[in-house]
């Protein structure tokens, strides 16, 4: 029953990528990007607050960089959203995983055939769903989608390396939602700023609350005996994203599409599990452990 929690995790997600979707027809993107940032930030300040969790910390240039590429992956998400259908965009930032497992291999841990025939699955599928047949006007949002699952792949990595530093969860969260209110306020520096209705407000607030239900329920998840039944049922977003774009506005994508994101899911789902640790070693990533046992001896 723990694992249910990454379903109503993906639902959430879907809600929270419905409501940015809407809200861009009265804000822009970096307006969004800064109201769901800032929301989050006071969300997590509190919680931190009531954890006893100190705000200073010994890995600031790695909450940095992390907390850029996450800005950026926003983003670049955030257009995406915006722009394509809702289950193709949702697809392209899933390929985190895949870029994520690639980042690993180029950190010096070697990839088993296993991992590198799902990247090549994962790639085969990125290929089709950006296929030439797409229009000019879609194919520069599709990249922004690609640009996406690329940069938050990397903001992921990052996350890795802040856990094996010992940062706890909850302040990686809250200098990543101070990275973003900064960035986007900056942002919004030159740009327009457009007025709050009860419809635009709700919609705003929409994002944030989704998105913040989403990731206590994505780490409630994870925090199950079962890891990687949560990260397979994740990919559930694209399934909620699907019916939400059909239901709402009508979108329907072709059965190329559907084989692309078929392909993508799958390059995800085996990807991490077979990167996944297990009985204390990595399974499918192949660790110096000689060396290390040498240091130690």
């Amino acid at each position: 029953m723990q694992s249910l929690w990454m379903v109503l995790a993906s639902l959430f997600f879907a809600c929270m990528g419905v409501c940015v979707k809407l809200a861009a027809a009265s804000h822009s993107v970096e307006e969004i990007v800064f109201y769901r940032s800032v929301l989050s930030l006071l969300v997590m300040f509190v919680i931190i607050r009531l954890r006893g969790v100190p705000l200073r910390t010994p890995q600031w240039r790695w909450q940095i960089s992390r907390g850029a590429l996450g800005f950026a992956a926003l983003l670049a998400y955030f257009w995406a959203i915006t722009l394509l259908p809702l289950a193709t965009a949702v697809t392209l930032n899933y390929t985190s995983a895949i870029f994520l497992a690639t980042y690993l291999a180029v950190a010096g841990q070697r990839p088993t055939t296993g991992v590198f025939f799902a990247l090549l699955l994962g790639l085969a599928g990125v290929g089709l769903l950006l296929r030439p047949s797409w229009s000019a006007d879609q194919l520069p949002a599709a990249v922004l989608g690609l640009a996406s699952g690329v940069l938050a792949g990397m903001a992921y990595f990052s996350v890795r390396e802040l856990g094996l530093r010992g940062e706890p969860e909850s302040r990686t969260v809250f200098y990543f939602s101070l990275v973003s209110s900064l960035g986007a306020t900056c942002w919004l520096a030159f740009s327009r700023l457009h007025p709050i209705d009860l419809r635009s407000g709700s919609l705003l607030f929409g994002v944030a609350a989704f998105a913040t239900a989403a990731q206590l329920a994505m780490t409630r998840a994870y925090a199950a005996s079962r890891p990687l039944l949560s990260a397979a049922l994740a990919y559930t977003t694209v399934i909620f994203a699907s019916f939400f774009g059909f239901l709402i506005w009508h979108e329907t994508l072709d059965r190329g599409s559907w084989l692309a994101i078929g392909l993508i899911v799958l390059s995800g789902v085996a990807a991490t599990r077979l990167s996944a640790p297990s009985r204390g070693r990595p399974r499918g990533i192949q660790r110096e452990g000689k060396v290390r046992a040498r240091k130690l001896s």
